[in-house]
């Protein structure tokens, strides 16, 4: 998403076409690069660059390795890879670009299913990042690391665009917003032997500018609203461009958090 506010592009008025472009099969909704909402959505972004500090750390490393690098983006940004970096990824489409992306800067990535074990040695690397990653499994984590190494992560924090999910969901129970807690994954890291030695959180304005925009984010980011389809919130979608259409864009609080964890030497 783009991270101008006052930055929007020409798009169609009616329903009917800001729907039929946001499902065009030439609009690919693959990997994690949100470029086709430039105009269209925007998302503030956390005040510490997770993508700088995620290079930093990277200049200084070995082997690192990448989990759920999504389509590789984040990790291809990097000006200086560690001289062994590895990645994983689930969803084979982006297995496929994040290999076409990431094979020309000497990156091996690994077609894993995100659940234990990680298919690495002991001790494996000296700097283990990942960027949203589903779930972090910290004793995974804890083991791959080399003692002093380090787990670098900006993760998805409790109930983000969650006046998204219950527009079309309905309120949700305490448990689900609640899940994503930062001191969760705190207890968690600790717990797996990890000192924590950075844990920050961020709330942040996003805004839909327009339907198409609201349907591309829920086909490409399908856990927000499982089995979501076009036909089956026909109802809800057309409500919605009405009220933004008449009231400005629908806004949203997208969380974040940071957390770094250390394994002791």
């Amino acid at each position: 998403m783009s991270t101008d506010p006052g930055r929007r592009r020409p798009h169609p008025r009616t329903f009917d076409e800001l729907i039929a472009e946001a499902e065009a099969e030439a609009v690919s909704v693959d990997g994690w690069d949100f470029s086709w909402l430039d105009g269209r959505a925007t998302e503030e972004r956390p005040p510490w660059g997770y993508a700088r500090s995620m290079a930093e750390r990277m200049g200084r490393a070995t082997a690192a390795l990448d989990i759920q690098t999504g389509g590789g983006e984040v990790l291809a940004s990097v000006p200086e890879l560690p001289p062994l970096t590895v990645a994983t990824e689930a969803w084979p489409p982006n297995v496929a670009r994040a290999t076409a992306l990431l094979h020309p800067l000497g990156v091996a990535v690994v077609s894993d299913d995100d659940e234990p074990p990680l298919p690495f040695a002991d001790a494996a690397f000296d700097l283990v990042v990942s960027r949203h990653p589903v779930h972090a499994w910290w004793t995974e984590i804890a083991r791959v690391l080399r003692p002093g190494g380090c787990y670098f992560s900006q993760e998805v924090g409790p109930a983000s665009v969650f006046e998204l999910v219950e527009y079309f969901l309905g309120p949700q129970p305490p448990e689900g917003r609640a899940a994503r807690d930062p001191e969760r994954a705190r207890a968690a890291a600790e717990a797996a032997g990890l000192d924590v030695v950075d844990l920050r959180t961020a709330s942040l304005r996003t805004e839909f500018h327009d339907i198409g925009a609201v349907v591309y984010f829920l086909r490409k980011v399908i856990w927000m609203v499982p089995g979501f389809t076009v036909d089956g919130y026909r109802d809800q979608l057309a409500a919605l461009h009405r009220r933004i259409e008449t009231e400005g864009p629908f806004v949203a609080t997208t969380t974040r958090f940071l957390i770094e964890a250390v394994k002791p030497s």
